[in-house]
């Protein structure tokens, strides 16, 4: 498609978006009397207004059943969670048994790595990216530390080359062949979170697994934003946040998957609590743990209803769209996006901005990340105050993700407007 910064052309894209009517679906802030142009779906997305009503009901349901809701409300409490399988599992590729909610995302990284890093002295070491998350680069020092190894020693970064934003998968294939026979586990984040660029998880988990290592992979910018196949790419395990680009509300719970060809080892260690105990015998509250089939059995805890409820008015949206055409629209936004940040540029005496996310879109999801050269953070702040909700990064590095069930092309092209006139009025 030819692209044309006009507004014309924008609204005219907009009337042909088959999602163009969720839009209205969403709480948007407003700055200035006027609604933003928000970006920052990477980080938290918009409230659906749906939302409320799963809310309420539990709310509604607490206040005129009580302990009796748990199995007499109109979505028991007992079995809340079990309605997230199905939609879940077509979002990240997953059999409906391999995939549950509970905790949020690092407390179940943590937890997943008690099954899968088991150390020993010759075979020990963990293989992540450079510039990881950085509660993920906790975790690993937490854990190798736990487990009696130096952190210099036991976990290996994969770095950029030399004046290239992007890890080439070329270099992480090289790392794990050069770790080899010590290698433990593989976890990385399957889309950078500074950069956005998608990593190829298919082809590592292959590498990795030919070690004897297991992989698995933080989703937390990928779940609900870019093409999973958890089960068909034989991933070992996997976690993600909600508040993302799955518009759960900040901090809530966490999905998880784990495959099936765990689902019956019983030397897999894992933490156990009554939650994850056999369903059909969890009240005869006998001594010894007998896990529920599934990742179901990962679980330890009682589900916190008042926190799925956002999570599960989401779910039924993406159900109800399906992550194939969220990806058609993801794509051609973000392509619109990144002809509009061209054109200013090049309209601009002085301007310059170097997108660090990989142009080729089998490699990037919906996030644009743009390093300002000669801008610095006021024009940021700028931005926020003209109602552009973005997201900044040091050293100078602004994050654009139009999230495709709420953001439009006419967002796009006023972005790029608004970005014009305020660097002209510096």
């Amino acid at each position: 498609m030819t692209f044309q910064n006009t507004r014309e052309f924008a609204q005219s894209l907009d009337a042909q978006d088959e999602l163009r009517k969720y839009r209205d679906e969403f709480h948007f802030p407003h700055v200035n009397g006027k609604q933003v142009i928000y970006f920052t779906g990477n980080s938290l997305g918009l409230q659906p207004k749906r939302t409320k009503t799963y809310v309420d009901e539990v709310m509604n349901d607490w206040a005129n059943l009580a302990v009796e809701g748990h199995f007499y409300s109109d979505k028991p409490w007992w079995d809340y969670q079990e309605r997230f399988a199905v939609p879940l599992s077509e979002i990240v590729g997953a059999k409906p048994t391999e995939v549950g909610v509970m905790n949020t995302l690092t407390v179940n990284l943590h937890l997943l790595m008690v099954s899968f890093y088991n150390p020993t002295p010759h075979k020990y070491k963990i293989i992540c990216e450079e510039k990881a998350f950085p509660s993920d680069q906790y975790m690993f020092q937490s854990q190798v530390k736990f487990h009696g190894f130096d952190p210099k020693d036991a976990i290996v970064e994969i770095k950029r080359r030399e004046g290239e934003a992007n890890i080439r998968l070329e270099d992480v294939l090289a790392k794990i062949e050069e770790v080899g026979s010590e290698l433990a586990l593989v976890l990385i984040g399957g889309v950078n979170y500074y950069t956005g660029q998608v990593f190829d998880m298919k082809t590592i988990t292959a590498a990795g697994q030919k070690h004897g290592a297991y992989v698995g992979w933080d989703l937390a910018h990928a779940a609900g934003n870019i093409k999973l196949e958890l089960h068909d790419w034989n991933v070992d395990f996997a976690a993600w946040c909600s508040y993302k680009y799955m518009n759960s509300g900040p901090g809530n719970a966490s999905g998880f998957f784990v495959h099936e060809k765990h689902h019956n080892d019983k030397e897999l260690k894992r933490f156990a609590g009554w939650y994850g105990h056999n369903k059909e015998r969890r009240f005869k509250m006998e001594p010894d743990f007998d896990p529920v089939h599934g990742a179901d059995g990962w679980q330890i805890s009682n589900l916190p209803i008042l926190s799925l409820a956002p999570y599960l008015a989401s779910v039924e949206m993406f159900a109800e769209v399906g992550m194939d055409k969220l990806i058609v629209k993801r794509n051609l936004i973000t392509s619109y996006l990144e002809f509009v940040l061209h054109e200013i540029d090049k309209e601009l005496e002085g301007a310059d901005f170097e997108i660090l996310t990989p142009a080729n879109q089998e490699e990037r999801g919906c996030q644009l990340s743009v390093y300002l050269h000669g801008q610095g953070r006021e024009l940021f702040e700028r931005l926020m105050k003209n109602g552009v909700i973005t997201d900044w990064r040091e050293p100078n590095v602004i994050r654009l993700a139009p999230a495709p069930f709420y953001c439009s092309f006419e967002d796009m092209y006023e972005f790029g407007q608004i970005l014009k006139r305020l660097i002209l009025e510096k």
